[in-house]
């Protein structure tokens, strides 16, 4: 019987229908490949959701930080590495390696995950699944030097930007929209001809509550003054997005170079 590692390595390709218009992929597909590979190293190792869904639980992400060098280039083979660095009753943290055939690293993942009963929608003890077999997993000793990120500050002044409307395409398989379409949306905020000037260094996002097909999305946007470490202007957004109650679903965070 095969020993799995702590860390799992799954392969990738940059698929040129997953690229924008510089040849490099897309935030969007990058995030949904680090999805890919929670889901398959949880999977193999007996808490993923093939398994949950047959007892009424599922995961769902509740935070992303995606911090890049620089994204793959079209055909480009990669490794996306995923590892759990921590384990609470209701909160797992995950940590992503983003690296390529040739060691290169493009960049690196932190994710914050909680499970869910899907009958009720409620949060549930993640350690009862498997006699709480995912401390078995913690790999404490392989870092991720990103930082962790913190709560999404925004005023009240907030510039309105857009509303648009949620449908099929948008709604994963826990029901509702899909983690990696707000990814999307948020990044649509900006046109064409600001990512040939522009690209993205950080995203970050913090899911708050459920939006379901139908609902409408608005979107808020404020600039915050950033600089980077090494004395260089940056621009840095944040980013409420409100369904249609009223309820806030999330806020993001993006810093581009």
């Amino acid at each position: 019987m095969e020993t799995l590692d702590k860390v799992g390595c799954y392969p990738f390709l940059a698929e040129p229908f997953h690229c924008d218009f510089s040849g490099r992929l897309f935030l969007g597909h990058l995030g949904n490949h680090m999805l890919n590979a929670a889901d398959f190293h949880s999977t193999d190792r007996g808490f993923g959701m093939r398994y949950l869904l047959t007892v009424n639980r599922s995961w769902v992400l509740s935070r992303l930080a995606i911090e890049m060098t620089e994204m793959p280039r079209m055909y480009t083979r990669f490794n996306v590495e995923t590892w759990v660095e921590s384990a609470m009753r209701y909160f797992t943290n995950r940590n992503f390696a983003v690296r390529g055939e040739d060691g290169t690293i493009y960049g690196y993942g932190r994710s914050i995950w909680a499970m869910i009963d899907t009958e009720t929608r409620q949060p549930t003890d993640i350690l009862s699944i498997n006699d709480g077999s995912i401390n078995s997993w913690i790999e404490k000793e392989k870092t991720c030097p990103i930082d962790k990120g913190g709560r999404v500050r925004m005023s009240d002044d907030a510039e309105f930007v857009r509303t648009i409307e949620t449908n099929y395409n948008d709604v994963d398989i826990n029901g509702h929209i899909n983690s990696v379409k707000y990814i999307e949306h948020v990044l649509d905020l900006w046109p064409l001809e600001w990512y040939k000037e522009h690209t993205i260094r950080r995203f970050e996002i913090a899911y708050v509550a459920e939006a379901h097909a139908g609902d409408t999305l608005s979107f808020y946007r404020e600039k915050i003054a950033a600089e980077a470490e090494n004395g260089a202007a940056e621009d840095e957004y944040c980013i409420r997005i409100v369904r249609t109650d009223g309820t806030e679903c999330c806020r993001s965070k993006v810093i581009f170079r």
